[in-house]
């Protein structure tokens, strides 16, 4: 495993929610990364780790080949893959995603 897979594993699992976005929460750099975010604001999350991938392009290669998911952002709760701002929006319209972060 490489470092960044290391780092990346590291992160995801030591911190309850972190998002892998185009940009900060203060100043997304992207539709779908501001999406995500209005999303996790909307569901409550008040601790919101992210990770700017546009800082670091092994980082920004280093998760999609993590997760085997192509695009950014990237959502991760307690450990595990949630998926991007499509399967966000999809979980927050049926109440899922909600439920899912009440208790991190």
């Amino acid at each position: 495993m490489s470092d960044v897979q290391t780092w990346i594993k590291e992160t995801v699992n030591s911190t309850p929610v972190v998002l892998f976005m185009k940009g900060t929460a203060q100043f997304p750099q992207c539709g779908f990364s501001g999406r995500a975010i209005q999303i996790l604001k909307a569901c409550g999350v008040e601790n919101i780790a992210t990770v700017n991938v546009l800082e670091d392009p092994e980082v920004r290669q280093g998760i999609k080949d993590y997760s085997n998911w192509p695009t950014i952002p990237q959502l991760y709760v307690k450990g595990e893959f949630i998926g991007g701002s499509d399967i966000m929006g999809e979980m927050f319209e049926s109440g899922e995603l909600k439920t899912l972060l009440q208790n991190v």
